[in-house]
Protein backbone atom coordinates (compact mmCIF):
# COMPACT_ATOMS: atom_id res chain seq x y z
CA UNK A 1 0.00 0.00 0.00
CA UNK A 2 0.98 3.65 -1.19
CA UNK A 3 2.04 5.92 1.64
CA UNK A 4 -0.12 9.04 0.50
CA UNK A 5 1.06 12.22 2.56
CA UNK A 6 0.46 15.60 2.73
CA UNK A 7 2.50 18.27 4.87
CA UNK A 8 6.93 17.76 5.64
CA UNK A 9 8.61 14.27 5.95
CA UNK A 10 12.04 13.95 7.91
CA UNK A 11 14.23 10.82 6.47
CA UNK A 12 16.85 9.45 8.70
CA UNK A 13 19.89 11.23 7.23
CA UNK A 14 22.08 14.11 8.77
CA UNK A 15 19.78 16.58 7.18
CA UNK A 16 16.67 15.29 8.36
CA UNK A 17 17.51 14.67 12.00
CA UNK A 18 18.74 18.22 11.72
CA UNK A 19 15.47 19.73 10.66
CA UNK A 20 13.14 18.12 12.81
CA UNK A 21 15.29 18.70 15.48
CA UNK A 22 14.40 22.36 14.38
CA UNK A 23 10.54 21.68 13.91
CA UNK A 24 10.22 20.20 17.28
CA UNK A 25 8.56 22.18 19.90
CA UNK A 26 6.60 21.42 23.57
CA UNK A 27 3.47 19.55 22.55
CA UNK A 28 4.22 18.56 18.61
CA UNK A 29 2.91 16.07 17.41
CA UNK A 30 4.82 13.80 14.54
CA UNK A 31 3.32 10.25 12.93
CA UNK A 32 5.60 7.04 12.19
CA UNK A 33 4.12 4.25 10.23
CA UNK A 34 4.57 0.32 11.32
CA UNK A 35 4.55 -2.63 8.80
CA UNK A 36 2.14 -4.95 10.69
CA UNK A 37 3.31 -9.00 10.61
CA UNK A 38 -0.51 -9.96 9.07
CA UNK A 39 0.85 -14.05 9.05
CA UNK A 40 0.34 -13.10 12.60
CA UNK A 41 -2.51 -11.07 12.77
CA UNK A 42 -4.06 -12.15 9.74
CA UNK A 43 -6.93 -9.46 10.04
CA UNK A 44 -5.17 -6.39 10.52
CA UNK A 45 -3.90 -3.66 8.19
CA UNK A 46 -0.95 -4.79 6.54
CA UNK A 47 0.75 -0.88 8.13
CA UNK A 48 -0.50 1.32 10.67
CA UNK A 49 0.43 4.86 12.02
CA UNK A 50 1.74 5.70 15.17
CA UNK A 51 1.43 9.30 16.78
CA UNK A 52 4.45 10.34 19.08
CA UNK A 53 3.93 13.49 20.93
CA UNK A 54 7.08 15.48 22.42
CA UNK A 55 6.37 16.68 25.65
CA UNK A 56 9.58 17.25 27.98
CA UNK A 57 13.16 17.47 27.55
CA UNK A 58 16.29 15.18 28.28
CA UNK A 59 18.03 15.84 31.45
CA UNK A 60 21.29 15.28 29.16
CA UNK A 61 21.28 16.43 26.68
CA UNK A 62 18.22 19.60 26.74
CA UNK A 63 16.64 18.00 23.25
CA UNK A 64 12.61 17.44 23.06
CA UNK A 65 12.09 13.63 23.89
CA UNK A 66 9.27 11.74 22.90
CA UNK A 67 8.72 9.13 25.47
CA UNK A 68 12.04 7.44 25.44
CA UNK A 69 12.84 8.84 21.89
CA UNK A 70 14.94 11.73 20.79
CA UNK A 71 14.08 13.18 17.42
CA UNK A 72 17.27 11.63 16.13
CA UNK A 73 16.66 8.11 17.49
CA UNK A 74 13.17 8.46 16.43
CA UNK A 75 14.39 8.96 12.99
CA UNK A 76 16.63 5.95 13.46
CA UNK A 77 14.03 3.64 14.44
CA UNK A 78 11.08 4.28 12.27
CA UNK A 79 13.04 5.57 9.42
CA UNK A 80 10.96 8.42 8.17
CA UNK A 81 8.69 10.78 10.33
CA UNK A 82 5.64 12.75 8.73
CA UNK A 83 4.37 16.10 10.10
CA UNK A 84 0.28 14.64 9.31
CA UNK A 85 -1.17 11.95 9.77
CA UNK A 86 -1.09 9.27 6.22
CA UNK A 87 -4.46 9.41 4.57
CA UNK A 88 -6.67 6.04 4.24
CA UNK A 89 -4.41 3.92 6.94
CA UNK A 90 -5.79 3.16 10.58
CA UNK A 91 -3.83 4.15 13.83
CA UNK A 92 -2.38 2.37 16.26
CA UNK A 93 -4.65 3.25 19.15
CA UNK A 94 -7.81 3.35 16.74
CA UNK A 95 -9.92 0.05 16.52
CA UNK A 96 -10.02 -2.85 14.37
CA UNK A 97 -12.85 -2.98 11.87
CA UNK A 98 -15.12 -5.87 13.04
CA UNK A 99 -14.22 -9.42 11.04
CA UNK A 100 -17.37 -11.21 12.04
CA UNK A 101 -20.94 -9.86 13.14
CA UNK A 102 -23.41 -10.41 16.29
CA UNK A 103 -25.74 -13.43 14.86
CA UNK A 104 -29.17 -11.99 14.01
CA UNK A 105 -32.80 -12.51 15.70
CA UNK A 106 -33.48 -14.74 13.03
CA UNK A 107 -31.18 -17.33 13.64
CA UNK A 108 -31.84 -20.64 14.98
CA UNK A 109 -29.14 -23.30 16.16
CA UNK A 110 -30.43 -26.40 15.86
CA UNK A 111 -29.02 -29.15 18.13
CA UNK A 112 -28.98 -33.25 16.56
CA UNK A 113 -29.29 -36.27 18.71
CA UNK A 114 -25.28 -36.30 18.47
CA UNK A 115 -24.25 -33.38 19.69
CA UNK A 116 -26.41 -33.28 22.70
CA UNK A 117 -25.21 -37.01 23.27
CA UNK A 118 -21.87 -35.25 22.97
CA UNK A 119 -22.22 -32.39 25.30
CA UNK A 120 -23.68 -34.76 27.97
CA UNK A 121 -21.00 -36.88 28.14
CA UNK A 122 -18.47 -34.05 27.85
CA UNK A 123 -20.36 -32.20 31.13
CA UNK A 124 -20.50 -35.72 32.92
CA UNK A 125 -16.63 -36.17 32.65
CA UNK A 126 -15.73 -32.60 33.62
CA UNK A 127 -14.66 -31.75 37.19
CA UNK A 128 -16.82 -31.71 39.80
CA UNK A 129 -15.87 -28.99 42.07
CA UNK A 130 -16.99 -30.90 45.16
CA UNK A 131 -14.23 -33.36 44.33
CA UNK A 132 -11.45 -31.92 43.24
CA UNK A 133 -8.07 -31.30 45.35
CA UNK A 134 -7.56 -28.36 47.27
CA UNK A 135 -5.65 -25.69 45.67
CA UNK A 136 -1.90 -25.41 45.94
CA UNK A 137 -1.77 -28.97 46.70
CA UNK A 138 0.59 -31.11 43.82
CA UNK A 139 0.57 -34.53 42.56
CA UNK A 140 2.54 -36.96 41.60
Amino acid sequence: MEIVMVGKTWESTRKGVRDLEKHVRKGTVVYTVADVATNLAPYEDGQLYMEHTFDRRSPVTGKWMTGHLTAQSLLAQSGTVYENPPARMRGVAAPTPQVASPLGDDYEGVLDEAELRGLEKHVAQGSDPRSRRKLGTWRV
